[in-house]
């Protein structure tokens, strides 16, 4: 349990949770902005459009309400409102990712295969260098 505990622990200070509970919290204001956009916006121009039929009222009726028994119907006009919403957020989200990618690319040259050497490797290079450096004129001193 306290193995479970410290790598929580690990995974919770990195940060990878806060950025996930940011990217969930703007995704959920992103969604509803989205929603209301095709809602409010985007459908009622396309129901002039269409002799004012409003998709979200669209449905196929399976069985009538008669007496007490409801009406059984399939909403496809419901479905046909999320599937705009879904192609706005998968288009933004598709437009951000390519932007991202792109700035991404310039920063790292594709060209430059060489890695980067870490300073305290450089060093003890250099410090073998001169020890190397040292020892030939040591060598060449005593003969």
């Amino acid at each position: 349990m306290t193995k479970f505990y410290k790598e929580f622990k690990e995974f919770a200070v990195k940060g990878n949770m806060i950025d996930m509970a940011v990217g969930v919290i703007i995704g959920t204001a992103f969604n509803k902005v989205v929603s209301t956009l095709v809602t409010n916006v985007i459908m009622p121009p396309l129901s002039l459009l269409t002799n004012d039929v409003h998709f979200s009222d669209k449905q196929y009726v399976l069985r009538e309400a008669s007496g007490e028994m409801e009406e059984v119907a399939i909403g496809y006009g419901a479905l046909i409102e999320v599937l705009v919403d879904f192609l706005i957020i998968s288009l933004t989200i598709f437009v951000v990712v390519k932007f991202i990618n792109r700035f991404k690319s310039k920063g790292e040259d594709p060209k430059n295969k060489e890695v980067a050497t870490p300073k305290n490797i450089e060093l003890l290079s250099n410090m073998e260098k001169l020890m190397r450096e040292q020892n030939e004129l040591l060598k060449s001193r005593n003969k």
